[in-house]
């Protein structure tokens, strides 16, 4: 344990602080209240491929044991100020996700998120790629359908083909057991794009959005009113890494509570535990969640970009090895 020297450099570090300070700059021009929303909460997400950090808490008021959740995105609470009235927001805090570290993740990260009212996605998205040109001085970023980019990269649509057709394109780059015992579509249709088409995405001086993701994956997006096989979901990403994830979001308080408790029962059929739904959230969602768009950036990312580091630990005083 004597390894106790931080990770990046105290330039590197005085650097971050100015790409920060930068970042808040950028919201303070245009009036986005800066917020703070709690850490820790009573229910977290229930989507099958997150996994939130989970601690006892044994004062709680009940006199029981209470398992509080650190959370994987300020999402909820956010919107829980949007539909109080807030206006505009955003927030940079720590986020929490259990998977494995590696050369884009650390389990504890930093997370830009912001919400904006009568906005749509495709106006986020400009808005963000406006952040992204101001801190990269990059290029305007180029957009792409999911469903095309399927097409250009794989030559297969995933909007139409059928699982078996799915299938048969997996097996062309992999045999693994799990992929040939996978019963899932949308899994299936996420490895391919993280293996055979991220790595595409975003030249050196371009980002890409991927915009319209199957309605499957909409998460918590509207469904495209034009197209209800697509939601209104972009990503964004730069030189092959996903950097913001992003919604034109649902309103609708019994759809998001019936998408949960899909989500719960598909956990359930893969023998995973159900995650408690985070109530809260879904009352403020019955009382009204104006008009809004919303989208979360990896932080710690978006700086390895700005800084052309190798390993997200560059970016960080301390990663989990040395936290």
């Amino acid at each position: 344990m004597s390894d106790w020297q931080p990770n990046a450099s105290i330039e590197m570090l005085k650097a971050r602080a100015k790409f920060v300070t930068s970042i808040r700059q950028f919201f303070s021009d245009r009036e986005v209240l800066e917020v703070e929303t709690p850490l820790l909460s009573n229910g977290t997400i229930t989507d099958v491929h997150l996994d939130a950090f989970s601690c006892s808490f044994p004062h709680h008021y009940s006199g029981q044991d209470k398992t509080l959740y650190l959370q994987t995105s300020p999402e909820f609470a956010m919107k829980r100020l949007l539909c109080a009235g807030s206006g505009p927001i955003y927030q940079i805090c720590k986020s929490f996700r259990n998977e494995t570290a590696g050369r884009y993740h650390n389990p504890e990260f930093t997370m830009l998120e912001w919400y904006r009212p009568d906005y749509d996605d495709v106006k986020l998205m400009a808005e963000l790629d406006l952040l992204l040109q101001q801190v990269l001085n990059v290029n305007p970023a180029i957009s792409l359908s999911y469903q095309q980019a399927f097409l250009d990269y794989l030559e297969i649509d995933p909007l139409s083909a059928s699982f078996d057709e799915i299938k048969i394109k997996v097996t062309e780059f992999s045999q693994d057991d799990w992929l040939m015992q996978e019963t899932s579509k949308d899994t299936l249709l996420q490895w391919l794009f993280s293996m055979y088409i991220e790595p595409h995405l975003g030249d050196d001086q371009t980002p890409c959005f991927v915009y319209h993701f199957p309605a499957t994956q909409a998460s918590l997006a509207k469904i495209n009113q034009q197209d209800n096989r697509v939601a209104h979901r972009f990503e964004l990403y730069f030189r092959g890494i996903e950097l913001a994830n992003g919604f034109y979001e649902l309103q609708d308080a019994n759809e998001q509570a019936l998408r949960f408790e899909k989500d719960n029962q598909q956990r359930q059929s893969l023998n995973l535990p159900t995650k408690p739904v985070d109530e809260l959230f879904l009352a403020a969602l019955k009382h009204g969640l104006p008009d809004c768009a919303g989208v979360a950036m990896g932080l710690d990312r978006l700086f390895m970009l700005q800084q052309n580091l190798c390993h997200i630990e560059q970016a960080l005083s301390f990663d989990v090895n040395r936290a």
